[in-house]
């Protein structure tokens, strides 16, 4: 069926792309995920957080509309 296809694939794209940030992640120290150059810009920590509550809202339940 194409929809568990779809899911399948999303999936392993989200798994991926989490792998790929958490590498990328492993590289800076752990002040370094708090830095920010400027009153205006994030840190990574900052980032992270607001991705997955972005994340989090769009994809729960959205097969139950």
């Amino acid at each position: 069926m194409i929809g568990e296809e779809y899911l399948r694939v999303v999936r392993e794209r989200f798994a991926y792309m989490k792998r790929t940030a958490e590498k990328a992640m492993q590289q800076v120290s752990d002040s370094g995920l708090f830095w920010h150059d400027n009153e205006e810009s994030n840190s990574i920590a900052l980032i992270v957080k607001h991705m997955s509550g972005n994340m989090v809202s769009r994809w729960t339940n959205f097969l139950s509309m």
